[in-house]
């Protein structure tokens, strides 16, 4: 998927493009892990689905929950969830990192090497 150390820096406009494939995969990422929220708060609390979102969200946003909640698997749910959201959010940040970090180091390579393109 990147380029080789011996291989020119990737042109301007498809590293964008690289970056927004990264942006929709982490999207998805955020979606699924959305879903799990929802749907562990609608189990364990019997929220409505509207409710249920808020407090995904909001725990995944890094909040907390709004609601309080009443059962011990809710709770016991809210704990697992948040230590989860933890984790995506390191793991979302990793994946749009990833493009931005390989870019610069790529180029600090090619440039110790002296094969850097002027155009760049």
């Amino acid at each position: 998927m990147y380029e080789r150390h011996a291989e020119p820096l990737l042109p301007f406009r498809r590293f964008l493009r690289r970056l927004g494939l990264h942006a929709l995969f982490a999207l998805a990422v955020l979606a699924v892990s959305l879903g799990i929220g929802i749907l562990g708060y609608r189990l364990t609390e019997g929220m409505p689905l509207l409710d249920a979102l808020l407090n995904a969200a909001m725990i995944l946003g890094g909040m907390g929950p709004v609601d309080v909640l009443q059962s011990d698997a809710g709770q016991l749910f809210a704990s697992m969830y948040a230590l989860f959201a933890g984790m995506v959010f390191l793991g979302v940040a990793g994946i749009m990192m990833a493009p931005v970090a390989h870019r610069i180091l790529h180029w600090m390579h090619l440039e110790e090497t002296g094969k850097v393109d002027s155009n760049e």
